[in-house]
């Protein structure tokens, strides 16, 4: 009995503190004898007792690391603080490890002399306008230079890029200018716009007045020439009408005196007789003597 509760202590105190559970997205990495012997991945483990010793935990994760600005200079001299954010992630447990000491700071340090090699070549205009250049620059040689330390590089994001205050000042008031000038041109384009609309209606209104006033100039016309045909239709048929009813010459002489007297009407001062008309009175007598016969 005593020896059974023996070995279960032993058991309890031996055993079950060397048998291990890795959880998803951690790795293990275990020693024997000071030495390097596996790395353990998510699940279940049994070290031996006294030779071996989990030398390093490491999460699988992607790591974010924000670092603190960094002073650069320009190649136009101009000294800026730039703060960098790395997206980095553990890909071997044992190069992590072993690979370099305190890997977390080797890889800010990195970061500062890269960026520094990176804006050094680069004006300031060309700084403000080239984060993307940059970001990509830094990615590949902090991806390369990390590589041996179990770690690859996923991004590199230039977070925050300060100029000194003067300059600041100046990019303040150079954007100002710009609104300014912007708000100016696009004043003057509207004003632009609003002219040659005025104009367009103007022109729009003279050429409908002048269509108008021809148009009416051409009702005028047509209906003046409508007049006219009707007038010389009936005149016409007037004519027609005398030649089928076979008038005689006094007939005819007597719608000539009416024609005469309508003449006469008018505010001509002076009449011209036609040579038909000069045998007047002899048409008068003639009259004269049918009335008689009559009687």
């Amino acid at each position: 009995m005593e020896i059974f509760i023996t070995l279960l202590i032993l058991v309890v105190v031996l055993v079950l503190p060397n048998i291990k559970v890795v959880p998803q997205a951690k790795a293990y990495v275990l020693e024997r004898l000071g030495s390097y012997s596996q790395t353990w991945q998510h699940g279940l483990h049994v070290k031996i007792p006294f030779l071996d010793r989990i030398a390093n935990v490491v999460t699988l994760k992607e790591i974010v690391k924000d670092f603190d600005p960094q002073p650069v200079i320009t190649k136009d001299n101009v000294t800026m603080q730039i703060d960098t954010v790395v997206y980095y992630q553990i890909t071997d447990a044992k190069l992590y490890t072993y690979g370099v000491e305190n890997p977390i700071n080797a890889i800010e340090n990195l970061t500062a002399t890269t960026l520094r090699n990176l804006i050094g070549e680069l004006e300031l205009d060309q700084t403000l306008t080239s984060r993307d250049i940059i970001n990509s620059k830094m990615r590949s040689i902090l991806d390369e230079a990390t590589d041996p330390w179990g770690i690859k590089v996923n991004r590199v994001e230039v977070k925050n890029i300060i100029p000194p205050r003067d300059i600041q000042e100046a990019m303040e008031k150079q954007m100002r200018a710009e609104r300014e000038r912007r708000e100016k041109i696009l004043q003057a384009e509207g004003e632009k716009k609003s002219n040659i609309l005025i104009a367009e209606g103007e022109k729009e209104s003279a050429i409908l007045r002048a269509e108008a006033k021809k148009e009416a100039q051409i009702r005028e016309a047509e209906g003046e020439a409508e007049a006219i045909l009707k007038l010389k239709t009936a005149e016409a048929e007037g004519i027609k009408l005398l030649k089928d009813a076979k008038a005689d010459q006094a007939v005819l002489t007597l719608k000539s005196f009416e024609a005469l007297s309508n003449v006469a009407n008018g505010q001509a001062t002076k009449i011209i007789v036609p040579s038909e008309l000069q045998n007047i009175a002899t048409l008068s007598t003639t009259v004269s003597e049918l009335f008689k016969k009559e009687k």
